[in-house]
């Protein structure tokens, strides 16, 4: 049990402006948000619950990004890191993860003036108003956030002015089923079910070569690892591969010849050509119910064509999507669309049903803020459940909160994004609004300069 002094002076009500923001997360999009509270003169903290920056990446980092250099920079970070000499690399070669982070992220993170705000093997496990819960009205606006954590020392709680969520969605995975629940006789299996993009070809070769992979997703995570299964079983007998998806096709995968980024258009070119081979075997339209252990492997139990079927695997990767951790903000005052969870102005921009990932229209602190005054989503988790995020989005997401955060109005809601697929869409203080491509127009500054003007009243 851990005992809270109420006496001790860090508890006590304090001015927000005597606070930091706390950024939860030491990923790109969070060290891109201190990048910007930087140089805006801003106090902040960064939390990361890994025992080094960007720790999510790194157990994905064996795969390559199919955005370049040139997109996957934000550019605040990059003014500080080329005043000290650091180069962009070569601009359209596309890094790994690994590289992301050894070439780019750690170099930042390095700088003293982010580096003294990070801290490190600090899981943030709730976020409150300090005093409140969320049916608390009265003086909230004004009192400030506290964040609870678990760290080497035990749990500790922090508080800070704003809270600038950038936590992600990979630790928190789709189910396996259709229904969205845990597949019945998971734990039963779970030994044998993989997370999203293993290391095939690396650190975990051993344990798929010479079996039969069974992966179920129909996006981008999912293509990656059946071409890597499928390199893995030129090289080792036995290896034998199967595409499990709930639809007749998966459609997230097949990209148009004039993809602005060519390497993501080739990955569905090259998973169809291996199908096609009969090197991929693709079981559709299989609608999982239930897991169960078999000699050698796994059952998976579910629905096809209106009848109840099994198929037969050794090993399973689950490679449905993610979703956000919503339990730790369970005090925070969120405004959610009920389909994708993400932020209710948010989600019309973001639906995976009509939108890529290069047709997202430009948002910034108007989109993304709640009726909680100082909080928000950024980056993946931003997204809820939709599958488009890319890094260029959340650096326009984090720099127009952080101007917003300064009280800089104008600067927070004149929001351009730049992207591979449409060009550059942006909203701007011009009299026609804005512009956003094959989309149309969308409403203009007059209208987040208001929004803009509504939300530092409540603050």
């Amino acid at each position: 049990m851990t005992l809270i002094d109420l006496t001790v002076p860090s508890l006590q009500q304090r001015s927000l402006d005597t606070l930091p923001v706390a950024i939860i997360g030491a990923g790109p999009v969070g060290l891109a948000a201190a990048a910007n509270l930087v140089e805006r003169g801003i106090d902040f903290v960064v939390y990361e619950a890994g025992d080094e920056i960007a720790s999510t990446i790194r157990q994905w980092g064996h795969t390559r990004l199919f955005s370049p250099w040139k997109h996957v920079v934000d550019p605040a970070s990059r003014r500080l890191l080329e005043a000290t000499g650091w180069q962009l690399p070569a601009a359209e070669s596309l890094p790994t993860g690994t590289e992301l982070v050894e070439r780019y992220l750690e170099p930042l993170a390095a700088l003293g003036v982010i580096a003294d705000h990070i801290r490190t093997g600090v899981r943030v496990e709730a976020v409150t108003r300090q005093g409140m819960d969320r049916t608390r009205t009265a003086r909230r606006a004004s009192t400030p956030f506290l964040l609870r954590a678990h760290t080497a020392d035990g749990v500790e709680e922090f508080m800070a002015r704003a809270v600038i969520d950038t936590s992600g969605t990979y630790a928190h995975p789709n189910s396996l089923a259709s229904s969205g629940l845990e597949p019945l006789g998971l734990a039963d299996v779970a030994d044998r079910v993989s997370h999203a993009l293993p290391d095939v070809l690396g650190r975990e070769r051993d344990h798929f070569a010479g079996r039969h992979t069974t992966v179920v997703g129909a996006g981008h995570s999912a293509a990656n690892t059946l071409l890597a299964l499928a390199e893995l079983a030129e090289q080792e007998p036995g290896t034998r591969i199967t595409w499990l998806i709930r639809n007749a096709s998966a459609v997230r995968v097949t990209t148009s010849d004039d993809d602005g980024l060519a390497a993501r258009a080739s990955i569905g070119r090259r998973v169809d050509a291996l199908v096609a081979a009969g090197r991929i075997t693709v079981v559709d339209r299989f609608e999982i119910v239930r897991l169960g252990r078999t000699d050698d492997g796994v059952r998976l139990i579910g629905a096809r064509g209106g009848e109840l079927v099994e198929h037969d695997t050794d090993l399973v990767v689950s490679a449905t999507g993610f979703r956000p951790n919503l339990e730790m903000l369970r005090e925070i005052r969120l405004e959610l669309d009920e389909i994708v969870e993400a932020p209710k102005r948010l989600a019309p921009l973001i639906d995976p049903n009509v939108h890529t990932c290069g047709t997202v229209e430009p948002h910034g602190f108007a989109e993304l803020q709640h009726p909680e005054p100082g909080f928000f989503l950024a980056g993946m988790k931003s997204y809820g459940r939709a599958p488009t995020f890319l890094l260029a989005t959340g650096y326009e997401q984090v720099r127009s909160i952080t101007a917003w955060l300064a009280g800089d109005v104008a600067a927070a809601s004149n929001v351009e994004l730049v992207l591979p697929e449409t060009g550059v869409c942006s909203t701007s203080l011009a009299p026609d609004g804005s512009s956003c491509d094959r989309r149309g127009t969308r409403a203009g500054a007059e209208r987040l300069l208001q929004l803009g003007r509504d939300a530092r009243s409540l603050s």
